[in-house]
């Protein structure tokens, strides 16, 4: 399975889909064009994954022939006992050729079947970084969105609290209003410039977060519609999203991979214990007679084919050792299945109950949104009029900007929620960038310096 290149294809039709629309804004579909590209933790599972799927040829590698070739030369000088006199000096060459080829070897077929299981957990594993990408960016984009959304509702309190403060002092001049009324609009102000700096810190935070993935600082982002309604889940049975993880689940597969590739080393080490057969031919020269000189004479060319039979009869215990460590092993990758399993299946009711919750609670704030604007306007009314305070009206703003605040970052974290409720299940793909991607607005209100 060519997952690369796969995801390759993916990315160039995504990349073509964000050409064929001008955007006065970077959308997600940018961001998650250049995150393809430029994410070093999804570069480094791609890289892992080729790594792994080299382990296929290399166990391949041991079923077939193994040819080996050696040469040597070398000067014999040769000296007589007494008194060490010279003798004569000859030159010696010799040359060997060696074809082994396996005929009966079970640990070795055994390392091929576990090879293929070890590359199929490394395409799983290809597939969970991809779907950790997805997740990862879409967070950290929706983190700048609800960090610049926090920013626009206090500048826009803060304007609020100086009209207010404006008429304070107004009224206060006029005499129909007290000192203390000042104050209150003026503490208001001063507390809401310390809420803004740590709203642009928090701004400046996820804008590094994002570039750290992309490599490039975002620019305008794409937003979400306030009047964009968010889809219902599909199917909306939470027994269906479960069935679903408790089989697909990425995390789960690779642990029932685990526990094919533990077994498996369990066949492998007793076949430590199993006799095995090769194929041997070999052919060169055995003779050690000399190339020069008077030493020198025909060369033989020995060569030879047989059967090697190798029975292994004692290993000092090292085999059995190694079988119960790696039974110790198979039971330990079962009760990691197992977790594995249940947290797919929690994790699911999880986000399942979190976009249902979140869409009713994003309905609340709704109302709660109409409400408190309603609230605030006739607060201000009665402190036209005189049956209000100041503060009342104070309050009426921060209800309402809390409550705004509230609705946007609900709105992410349902798509958020909908978002991982498909990776638990295993089903998270790019078609759902294009999907959140449709209900983004490229109408944004710049931030004030």
């Amino acid at each position: 399975m060519r997952l690369a290149s796969a995801h390759a294809v993916a990315a160039f039709a995504l990349l073509v889909a964000g050409v064929a629309t001008p955007a006065v804004a970077q959308d997600l579909l940018d961001v998650w064009n250049a995150a393809l590209q430029r994410d070093p933790i999804y570069a480094a599972a791609q890289a892992g994954r080729n790594a792994d799927q080299e382990a296929i040829p290399q166990a391949r590698a041991g079923l077939l022939p193994y040819v080996t070739a050696q040469a040597a030369g070398e000067m014999q000088d040769v000296r007589r006992t007494h008194g060490l006199q010279h003798h004569d000096t000859r030159g010696v060459g010799l040359w060997n050729l060696a074809l082994i080829q396996p005929v009966i070897d079970i640990q070795r077929w055994d390392q091929l079947e576990q090879s293929r299981y070890i590359a199929a957990s490394s395409d799983l594993a290809l597939q969970e970084a991809y779907q950790n990408l997805i997740l990862r960016v879409t967070q950290a984009y929706f983190d700048v969105l609800a960090a610049q959304d926090t920013v626009r509702t206090l500048l826009a309190q803060k304007q609020a609290i100086t009209t207010q403060l404006n008429a304070a002092q107004k009224g206060f001049e006029l005499g129909s209003n007290t000192v203390a009324d000042i104050h209150e609009a003026q503490a208001r102000l001063d507390l809401l410039n310390a809420s803004e700096l740590q709203a642009r810190n928090v701004l400046q935070v996820s804008e590094d977060q994002l570039a750290k993935i992309i490599n490039e600082r975002p620019s305008t982002l794409a937003g979400l519609d306030p009047d964009t309604v968010l889809p219902q889940p599909s199917p909306n049975r939470i027994t269906d999203w479960t069935a679903q993880a408790s089989t697909a689940n990425l995390a789960t597969a690779r642990a029932q991979l685990t526990t094919l590739i533990v077994g498996k080393q369990i066949d492998i080490a007793k076949g430590g214990h199993y006799p095995s057969l090769s194929l041997y031919a070999q052919t060169g020269t055995a003779s050690n007679r000399g190339i020069l000189g008077q030493n020198s004479g025909p060369r033989s060319l020995d060569s030879a084919v047989g059967l090697q039979l190798s029975i292994p009869i004692f290993s000092g215990g090292g085999i059995s050792s190694q079988v119960r460590e790696q039974t110790s092993r198979l039971q330990q990758a079962r009760y990691e299945l197992e977790a594995a399993k249940r947290q797919a299946v929690q994790s699911t009711q999880q986000y399942f109950s979190g976009v249902v919750s979140g869409l009713a609670q994003i309905e609340a704030l709704k109302a709660a949104e109409k409400s408190s604007l309603a609230s605030l306007d006739a607060n201000k009314t009665g402190y036209e009029v005189g049956v209000r305070v100041n503060i009342d009206v104070l309050n009426a703003q921060q209800q309402l900007y809390e409550t705004q605040r509230s609705l946007f970052r609900a709105r992410y974290d349902t798509l958020m929620h909908s978002l991982r409720l498909k990776a638990s299940s295993g089903i998270l793909t790019d078609t759902d960038i294009l999907a959140v991607n449709n209900l983004l607005s490229q109408k944004q209100t710049p931030l004030s310096p």
